[in-house]
């Protein structure tokens, strides 16, 4: 089972906690699917659409939890990405961690395992 990844900000995610539902932010929503990355898109994701966002929480979700509303879509360079067309629910979730600035004001990652 695969964990893919994605960064939310740390009140969208509060709010999911209380509600057992994650709806992604304002721009996932605007798209029309969650954006997910894998673990070797993920910094990249960070630098390209999170670059010096404080606050936020990266979220690692089991893939086969999303069931058949996660779909494998070509994005950037041609790579395959995870888009969730659904909610999250919570339950899905294997861990939730600050992903924090470093003093270079890029994101510190923890273990992706």
């Amino acid at each position: 089972m695969a964990l893919i990844f994605h960064m939310a900000r740390e009140a969208e995610w509060k709010a999911a906690e209380a509600t057992g539902i994650y709806s992604g932010a304002a721009e996932d929503r605007a798209d029309g699917f969650i954006h997910f990355s894998t673990a070797t898109q993920v910094r990249e994701s960070a630098a390209k659409h999170r670059a010096g966002e404080r606050g936020l929480v990266l979220i690692a979700c089991e893939s086969d939890a999303l069931g058949d509303a996660l779909k494998w879509e070509s994005a950037r360079g041609g790579d395959l990405f995870p888009h969730l067309y659904g909610d999250v629910p919570v339950s899905a979730v294997r861990w939730a961690k600050p992903l924090l600035l470093g003093d270079d004001g890029l994101h510190v990652f923890p273990d992706l395992g």
